[in-house]
C-alpha cells in the first residue's frame, strides 16, 4: 500500500498549482477509508522539502469523518503581504485563532492530558486559513479524497498575537473584512465552542498514532464565520472585536 500512498500523494501535491480543478483521482489510488486519507497525508510530509509547519483541525464529524491536516512550513506566513493561489476568482481565507506550540510533544501512547497539551500551548495569534479546492466541482470526488488532499487547505497566514485568556474565552467573534468601501460583517462563532477545544482531540488521536508535535507548529482550530472571499491587491483590514485587528494585503500566487 506505500506506493500506492506515495502515488496519490505525488498527484496532490502536483496539483498544488494555479487554477488547478482536478478530476477525481485514478481509482487505484483513491482512498477508501480514513486510515488511507491519514496515510496518503503522511506520505505528502514525507515528499515535501519543507517540515510541518502546523495543523488544521476540528473535532470529528462523526467516528469516521476527521477534519485533520498538516499544513507545510513553507505555506505559513506573516507580515505586510500574504500569497495565496487565486480560487473562485478570488482569495479565499477563514479568520480563526492559531495556537503556536512552545514546547514539543512527542509521539505517545498514552496521549496527553488537557493540562499538558494547556502548557505546551506557548502564543496564541489572530490567523488565516488559506483556501483552495482543487478538485472541479463536478469532479465526484468524495470526503476520504478530499480529506487527503488537506480540505482545501493551501497556506496560514498567522497575524498579531493576542491575550491567552482572551484566546481561551473566543467563543463567539464579531468579524469586520473591510477593503475600501467594501465592508464584510459576520457575527463570528466557532464551531467547537471553544478555539481550543478541537486541540486536545488532535494531539491525542495523532500522537497516538505515532505523530510528534514540534515547538513553533501553529494549530488552526475552525473559522468563526467559513470562508470569505477578498479582492487582491488591495489593503485589508480584518477585526476581531474585542481582541484585535490587522491589516495584509493579499497577493496572488502566479
Amino acid at each position: 500500500m506505500t506506493k500506492i500512498y506515495q502515488a496519490a500523494a505525488t498527484e496532490l501535491l502536483n496539483r498544488r498549482v494555479p487554477g488547478t480543478k482536478a478530476p477525481r483521482l485514478n481509482e487505484a489510488h483513491r482512498p477508501t477509508s480514513l486510515d488511507d486519507a491519514l496515510n496518503i497525508q503522511a506520505s505528502m510530509i514525507d515528499l515535501r522539502a519543507d517540515k510541518v509547519g502546523g495543523w488544521k483541525c476540528l473535532l470529528p464529524l462523526a467516528d469516521d469523518k476527521f477534519v485533520v491536516a498538516p499544513i507545510f512550513a513553507d505555506t505559513v506566513q506573516q507580515g505586510d503581504d500574504c500569497k495565496l493561489f487565486a480560487d473562485n476568482n478570488a482569495a479565499r481565507v477563514e479568520p480563526e485563532i492559531a495556537f503556536i506550540l512552545g514546547k514539543d510533544l512527542p509521539a505517545s501512547p498514552e496521549g496527553y492530558s488537557e493540562e499538558a497539551i494547556n502548557a505546551a500551548i506557548g502564543r496564541c495569534h489572530m490567523a488565516l486559513e488559506l483556501m483552495q479546492a482543487r478538485f472541479a466541482n463536478d469532479s465526484g470526488a468524495e470526503f476520504y479524497e478530499k480529506l487527503a488532499d488537506c480540505l482545501v487547505n493551501q497556506g496560514m497566514f498567522i497575524g498579531p498575537e493576542i491575550a491567552r485568556e482572551k484566546a481561551f474565552n473566543a467563543g463567539k467573534i464579531a468579524i469586520t473584512v473591510t477593503q475600501g468601501d467594501e465592508v464584510q460583517t459576520f457575527e463570528g462563532e466557532h464551531p467547537n465552542g471553544l478555539a481550543q477545544t478541537p486541540i486536545y482531540w488532535l494531539i491525542n488521536y495523532m500522537t497516538r498514532r505515532g505523530v510528534d508535535f514540534k515547538a513553533g507548529e501553529a494549530i488552526i482550530t475552525g473559522s468563526y464565520c467559513g470562508i470569505v472571499e477578498v479582492a487582491f491587491n488591495t489593503t485589508t483590514t480584518i477585526d476581531y472585536a474585542g481582541i484585535g485587528q490587522f491589516d495584509v494585503t493579499f497577493i496572488e500566487q502566479q
